[in-house]
């Protein structure tokens, strides 16, 4: 317990008081938010705010990790696991992503940064590699800290050996993908107002520090035995979920409506892929549908937009991402963020419920 206070004491911190000097140097280097110019007329008058928040929040949840992680080397000797860093690379490699995306938008002086095709590029080639990472890596608990999320896929070629394993981790390479394509760009679509994702994230990875310190309390007590979720190193899992949390926290201090700074794809790309790799790592991907389902409501809004207008020249909404739609019947900016934030908050309670229930299951308690 001292260990996640210490975390997440730190990364408060570290976002109060790095955001605020992020924001004198983004304005003394000029790099400003461009506003895209078929959105709402509200707006424009954002033009211009600092960007690239994202780089407090993910030092903010390094550090704190860190911290928690030197405190208990220290008092118990308990050297940092795999599974943490590898968590932490999914989100920083996902944080490079967006950074270069955000420059190259200050660089080109418009809304547009990366090309469609190289930000999918980027991403397959940084979730490939954090896949084979998770395949190769052992960790505390002696077995690579993709067990969990390959078992299922493995189980029905154990029969056919090296070749039945070798097609199993193919499968799970394009799952990790699909996962971390998915999720990074499903933040980033909700990245459109003050705070909807800095805050929408900090409910859902509350969520994901419950879900971890749960599965590090109960395997540490033995009730792992004939439980599914073949977790490694939750508490340090749980940790950094804690520190995500807390990192979004001190970042809506400047990230509220009016917004002194926006995260931009440098936040929202790592938060999602940090998303992404903390349901992997916990065995719960499925269940982050739930718990990441007003991400998921958006990029659905988007999809519905996009495919529906290809098809018929018509829109279902007024303007996609959903939150837009809103904004346009006439919802204050502050008004649609709250709103957004009691329905993910009513998701993420709706995911606990259905994991305790799943756990209870699994371990016997009931039937």
């Amino acid at each position: 317990m001292i260990s996640l206070i210490i975390g997440m004491v730190v990364s408060f911190i570290v976002t109060i008081v790095g955001t605020p000097l992020l924001i004198r140097l983004v304005h003394k280097l000029n790099y400003g938010q461009y506003i895209r110019q078929d959105g709402p007329k509200s707006h424009q008058v954002k033009r211009g705010t600092p960007i690239m928040g994202g780089v407090v929040i993910n030092l903010a949840i390094v550090l704190g990790w860190a911290s928690s992680a030197i405190y208990r080397y220290c008092s118990r000797g308990d050297a940092p696991s795999w599974s943490a860093m590898l968590v932490l690379f999914a989100m920083l490699s996902m944080g490079l992503l967006g950074f270069i995306d955000d420059f190259a938008k200050v660089r080109k002086k418009q809304n547009l940064g990366l090309s469609v095709g190289a930000k999918f590029a980027g991403q397959f080639v940084l979730a490939t590699i954090y896949a084979l990472l998770s395949l190769m890596v052992p960790t505390k608990s002696g077995f690579p800290s993709a067990q969990a999320g390959i078992a299922f896929i493995e189980k029905p070629f154990l029969s056919f050996d090296f070749a039945g394993r070798l097609l199993a981790a193919v499968l799970f390479v394009l799952w990790v993908n699909l996962l971390m394509t998915a999720w990074s760009n499903a933040v980033n679509l909700t990245d459109g107002l003050d705070g909807l994702a800095a805050g929408s994230s900090m409910i859902a990875f509350v969520g994901y520090g419950l879900i971890a310190f749960w599965e590090s309390y109960h395997i540490k007590g033995g009730d792992h035995i004939g439980y599914s979720y073949a977790v490694s190193d939750p508490l340090d899992l749980s940790i950094i979920a804690v520190c995500a949390a807390v990192a979004c926290f001190g970042f809506l201090w400047y990230n509220t409506n009016p917004a002194s700074i926006f995260m931009g794809d440098t936040g929202s790309l790592s938060l999602g892929g940090l998303f992404a790799a903390l349901s992997i790592a916990t065995h719960t991907e499925v269940l982050a549908v739930i718990i990441g389902g007003l991400f998921v409501i958006e990029t659905l809004s988007d999809v519905i937009q996009v495919g529906f207008f290809k098809m018929t020249h018509k829109r279902v909404f007024k303007m996609a991402p959903i939150h837009h739609h809103f904004e346009l019947k006439g919802w204050h900016e502050s008004k649609v963020v709250v709103r957004f934030w009691m329905i993910e908050l009513l998701l993420v309670l709706v995911g606990l419920v259905i994991f305790y229930g799943d756990w209870v299951a699994r371990s016997g308690l009931i039937g």
